[in-house]
């Protein structure tokens, strides 16, 4: 009776302990980590690992024995029992506080009892428990994302522009010593160097020159976080946009260009098409007025070898009219008695000259036969020269007036030698 009694009693203090147990976890982890300085769950500085103090202790002592008491309550506990499972809590937590493994890409600092002990390599290091805290440093390339801000230009044009900044933690202790929390150090100088620079330059320019916002944006950050052991190796500025008035305005100018180049455009095209034309208006009128001027020159020519060939044949009809009349003449004398003629200078003349044409000689001696022979002549030829008359006076002259091998001579004063 009694044993049940005493039974029932431990259970019921067991039943508190662990009620009361219960109740202290859930306000330590709702709670802030205490009064030893360790950040909150809601700090920003994340990778700073602020290694177990008392306030976190004591939370791990109570998750293990409420473990412990869990798992063991069905049994009787006693006061000893008690106390070796909470023993057994703290043992379990002082070894998982003084174990720190450390990765290949980052670095921790360590301070003891709050003094500055150095950087902790990567690798495993065990450190005091309970009396140490852990920094932790991640040394890769980190992308910081500016929130985006809103900025007036020089021209008092309002923008809105957000950018990147990518840093690397170069010396670990500098960040640690220098700056509280160099990400959040870092983000709000990059906003406000970004609104400056923008401050700093026209409209047209921060939309068109991304790289100089970059390159300005990364000076200006160069300077403050090189203290900090922190290196800014690049920004970029993702957008910067204009609010909505002005870009109406951009699009209507915009539009406007495009009109403006478009009509440009067309008006070379016309200038161009008319240029063409002209041109080819002038060379056809050069062609035409070239074909005109030898159409010209060829009927003038024309014209002219007309007038010499009618003047010439003319000439001939003449000189042809006045042989054939001589020649009725010495028809007329050959058939008188007389053996002296005398002839008139002009009929002697022509006749020389013909004589000339017919001997192809300049001696005016005429061998009939032998130059009829030797030379044809067509018809025509033979009708404009008369060499028919002339062959038939040359026959009707009397012996005297011939040579034997049948010369005829005429001197030069119209006599028959």
């Amino acid at each position: 009776m009694s044993s049940r009694s005493r039974s029932s009693s431990g259970s019921g203090d067991s039943g508190g302990l662990f009620y009361e147990l219960g109740k202290l976890t859930s306000e330590l982890s709702d709670g802030d980590d205490g009064d030893d300085g360790t950040p909150a769950a809601g700090d920003e500085s994340a990778s700073l690992d602020r290694g177990p103090g008392t306030g976190r202790l004591v939370y791990y002592v109570v998750i293990a024995a409420v473990l412990l008491g869990l798992f063991f309550g069905q049994l009787d506990l006693t006061p000893g029992l008690i106390i070796g499972l909470v023993l057994l809590g703290i043992v379990i937590a002082a070894v998982s506080s003084s174990v720190q493994i450390v990765q290949a890409y980052e670095k921790r600092a360590l301070t003891v009892f709050g003094a500055n002990k150095g950087l902790l390599d990567p690798g495993i290091h065990f450190v005091p428990p309970f009396v140490s805290k852990v920094y932790q440093y991640d040394m890769r390339t980190e992308a910081l994302d500016v929130p985006s801000q809103e900025a007036i230009t020089r021209d008092n044009s309002p923008v809105r522009a957000d950018a990147v900044v990518y840093i690397r933690v170069m010396d670990a202790e500098r960040a640690f010593l220098e700056v509280d929390d160099y990400r959040r150090a870092t983000l709000n100088l990059a906003q406000t160097t970004l609104r400056a620079v923008i401050g700093d330059m026209e409209l047209d320019e921060t939309l068109s020159q991304r790289e100089r916002i970059n390159d300005r944006i990364q000076d200006e950050l160069a300077g403050p976080t090189d203290e900090w052991g922190i290196r800014v190796e690049a920004v970029e500025v993702r957008e910067v946009k204009p609010s909505r008035a002005v870009q109406d305005a951009m699009e209507q100018q915009t539009a406007a260009e495009r009109r403006r180049r478009a009509m440009i455009l067309e008006a070379q095209g016309e200038r161009r098409s008319s240029v063409e034309r002209a041109e080819g208006e002038k060379q056809a009128s050069i062609i035409r007025a070239e074909g005109s001027k030898q159409s010209q020159v060829l009927e003038a020519q024309g014209d002219s070898l007309a007038t010499v060939l009618r003047a010439r044949a003319a000439d001939s009809m003449g000189e042809r009219a006045v042989i054939e009349r001589g020649m009725e003449t010495l028809e007329t004398i050959g058939e008188g008695d007389s053996t002296k003629f005398i002839l008139p200078q002009e009929l002697t003349s022509l006749l020389g000259r013909y004589g000339k044409h017919l001997s192809g000689n300049d001696t005016g001696v005429i061998d009939v036969d032998s130059s009829l022979e030797g030379r044809e002549f067509d018809a025509a030829e033979r009708e404009m020269l008369g060499l028919d008359d002339i062959e038939n006076l040359a026959a009707g002259l009397p012996g005297d007036g011939a040579s034997t091998n049948g010369e005829a001579v005429l001197d030069g004063n119209g006599a028959d030698d």
